[in-house]
């Protein structure tokens, strides 16, 4: 039975009448195939759109981490843009959608692999889309050479540490000093074991090795520059996907607080855009994980030349700033997890912050927080689309907001 495929799903699905759901395609192409609880899972195409391509990963039929190849560079940068300006269309919002910017390929510094034991050896991959199939990667277009590069040695790593019966996780980050591996699932620690993996750390190139959920040895800090502040995540810490999505978020983040003369980092992290911020103003930075504060103090206390920034560890979803926490400020900075931050946007409204730079991982929820802003008498004034996670249905961005009457 054939279908056409009508639009793309926020999972990047190509969705025909039914709905019926059809992985991997694209608008107005005709397909053909079996559909099985509303999902036809191995399209024919019969009619293909103009702007299907060859997947520059030779991958990308097995893998499961990158489900947007098969579409050209200006269809899922338009189509991604799309998915902003209709989020918040449904709120009643019309924004200026600037132009999406895309990071390249072999540029994500974090990766989270699997490792699985077999019979001749070992794999190390990503899961196959919707499958417990793990798909070796060595060619992968997405991951920086530094990971790619040590994947050969965490297959030999997995024979020596996982179990038969079960998978081991790896979460590897490149730092400036070399890779910070956090190893999850693995067997407990010996001594013989410890003295091993000092071997393979060094082996390896590390910088730091963890090991399920414990400081197992650090080789040298595993930095990360936050405009030009060294700081030392701990291990396993949110970090932003590429440095060229750091860069671009950093950048509008600075449009939009420009001119701030006390700036306020809310869900701050290990001090992304805080500390290259108090470059020109003093910042307070609120995150609830303790570590990533004490990271984020330790790199402002050993930088030279910024303006004060004081740190608190706080609970943003279960205390809010209220408005008179917020009086001392007169910009704000946010970038919520995907549950956006709608306690928080509530107490902006009526509150002297006049500026707000609003960083989102999720349109929709950045959309219903927006409708609260633009209610409570803020303009948004921009919206600029950051495309970290090539090739995949993940959308991020960048926005600024200011007051429209601060007699409110």
């Amino acid at each position: 039975m054939s279908f056409e495929i009508l639009r793309l799903g926020h999972l990047g699905d190509g969705i025909a009448e039914g709905p019926v759901f059809v992985p991997r395609t694209l608008p107005n192409e005709i397909v053909d195939g079996e559909v099985r609880d509303g999902v036809l899972a191995a399209p024919r195409i019969i009619t293909p759109s103009e702007h299907r391509v060859k997947a520059p990963c030779r991958h990308y039929n097995s893998c499961g981490g990158c489900s947007l190849q098969h579409a050209d560079e200006g269809f899922v940068a338009s189509w991604k843009a799309g998915v902003v300006q209709m989020a918040l269309a449904a709120q009643g919002i019309n924004a200026d959608i600037r132009a999406i910017e895309t990071s390249p390929s072999h540029a994500r510094r974090r990766a989270k692999l699997s490792g699985r034991r077999t019979k001749k050896g070992a794999i190390v991959g990503f899961h196959g889309r919707g499958s417990d199939t793990l798909t070796p990667v060595p060619d992968c277009a997405v991951l920086t050479p530094a990971i790619i590069a040590i994947l050969p040695l965490l297959e030999t790593l997995t024979v020596q540490i996982a179990s038969r019966k079960s998978e081991v996780s790896y979460t590897v980050t490149a730092a400036d000093a070399g890779l910070d591996l956090a190893v999850d699932g693995a067997k407990e620690m010996t001594d013989t074991l410890r003295f091993e993996m000092a071997q393979f750390a060094q082996d390896a190139k590390l910088a730091r090795l963890s090991w399920n959920g414990e400081l197992l040895l650090t080789l040298t800090p595993p930095t990360q520059q936050f405009g030009d502040v060294n700081v030392t995540p701990p291990a396993g810490a949110f970090l932003q996907a590429t440095k060229h999505g750091e860069v671009r978020l950093l950048s509008a983040v600075e449009e939009a607080t420009k001119g701030a003369k006390a700036i306020l980092d809310l869900f701050a992290g290990c001090g992304t855009f805080a500390l290259p911020l108090a470059r020109r103003a003093p910042v307070h930075a609120i995150e609830a994980v303790p570590d990533m504060m004490e990271a984020l103090d330790a790199g402002w206390r050993m930088s030279q030349g910024l303006k004060k920034v004081t740190t608190e560890t706080r609970d943003l979803y279960r205390r809010p700033l209220d408005a008179d926490e917020l009086a001392p400020f007169d910009a704000a900075v946010i970038d919520p997890p995907r549950a956006g931050a709608e306690a928080q946007v509530q107490h902006f409204v009526g509150s002297n912050v006049a500026q707000i730079a609003f960083v989102s991982c999720n349109p929709v929820t950045f959309a219903r927080d927006a409708k609260v802003l633009t209610d409570g008498g803020y303009r948004l004034n921009w919206v600029t689309v950051i495309d970290q996670f090539r090739w995949s249905p993940h959308v991020e961005l960048a926005a600024s907001f200011t007051r429209t009457d601060m007699s409110v």
